[in-house]
């Protein structure tokens, strides 16, 4: 199995180097980012890390074809394959539902699935060709062609998603993977992994060979209790960009949740937290010791067929950010990839390359 961190570019610059520097040093596959208007620019920083590290790979997760148009979005990628010497990725989907909101984007009738094939196809397309002529429902083009060319022979371009069944049978269909966000429960991987065989089936493709991702909310601390406190504070911030299909795949009603929401919406989050109550979290996020983190993995996740851990470090840095709360006993985002280095991924035989 990989291990894979995913941050938050929150952090002063200097900072998230590091972190993207010690995650190379320990051996881990991956240092992806969101990429959200509410944080700083992921390729931007990637490209800072890119001379401070030799293996580790880079990559939005997710980027959105909504707000970045997908040839630009291959220029980007294609110019950051050659900066890396050939270690960058994408994951897409169609975005965060908040944001888009925050945009006025109304995504639910824009046919955002067949907008996002669609931006794939133009993706794949001017990565492996330089050039594109293309006339679609969503994306039209004359002659486009760019001197960005990736070092990789195929860029991979994998697939985020939440809500399926859909969009993960396509996955399996036309993507090099699928990374299901903010899920831990072992309902919700096994809905993702029947599915993704679904589309893999119909396109006479192996499963097996596809990138499957767990993208969870993670906190590792010698102190259980303390990475579970902090977890939990994160998750209410997140609550709110899952659909209520997900939400019930981890054995929560929605409307038990509406308070959480509304009291985020009304900017009162200290009641966020109170209301998002303990039990919440340890169903949406992987907090605890190592030991407990490795069983939770184990249990929960492994058993469904995912290869590929996409561990969404949050630190007490992060949750002073979101709420104002100090989390003492939790490390800094640079010894929780110590701690997972050194005390979970040896018991998947990770870091796989």
């Amino acid at each position: 199995m990989r291990f894979s961190y995913c941050m938050l570019p929150d952090y002063p610059m200097a900072d998230m180097i590091e972190m993207a520097r010690t995650a190379d040093e320990l051996g881990f596959y991956a240092c992806y980012s969101v990429d959200e208007t509410w944080h700083k620019d992921p390729f931007t920083v990637f490209a800072a890390a890119a001379a401070q590290t030799e293996r580790i790979r880079f990559g939005p997760n997710v980027t959105h074809v909504f707000l970045r148009e997908p040839t630009l979005i291959a220029q980007q990628i294609a110019t950051l394959d050659e900066l890396t010497g050939g270690r960058a990725e994408l994951v897409v989907s169609t975005g965060n539902f908040g944001l888009l909101a925050q945009y006025g984007i109304d995504w639910a009738h824009q046919k955002p699935l067949s907008r996002l094939k669609e931006a794939i196809h133009v993706m794949r397309t001017f990565l492996d060709e330089g050039a594109i002529t293309f006339e679609g429902d969503f994306f039209r083009y004359s002659g486009l062609y760019t001197f960005a060319r990736p070092v990789q022979e195929r860029i991979p371009i994998k697939m985020g998603g939440m809500k399926g069944p859909r969009s993960f049978q396509t996955a399996g269909e036309i993507a090099d993977g699928l990374h299901q966000a903010i899920a831990y429960s072992r309902e919700a991987y096994e809905y993702m992994m029947e599915n993704i065989r679904v589309g893999a089936d119909r396109a006479g493709r192996d499963w097996q060979e596809l990138d499957l991702g767990a993208w969870v909310v993670t906190v590792v601390s010698e102190d259980g209790d303390a990475a579970r406190h902090a977890a939990r504070i994160l998750c209410s911030f997140y609550i709110s960009s899952m659909p209520d299909e997900l939400v019930r795949r981890h054995g929560i009603d929605p409307e038990e949740l509406k308070p959480v929401v509304e009291a985020l919406g009304a900017g009162d989050i200290p009641g966020a937290v109170k209301a998002f109550r303990p039990e919440y979290a340890e169903k949406l996020a992987v907090a605890g010791t190592p030991e407990e983190v490795v069983e939770k993995i184990r249990g929960d996740i492994q058993p469904t067929g995912v290869n590929h851990m996409i561990l969404a470090l949050s630190d007490p840095a992060l949750v002073k950010l979101f709420s104002g709360e100090d989390v003492p006993k939790v490390p800094d985002i640079r010894g929780q990839l110590r701690l997972v280095a050194e005390r979970v991924m040896p018991a998947f035989e990770a870091a796989v390359r």
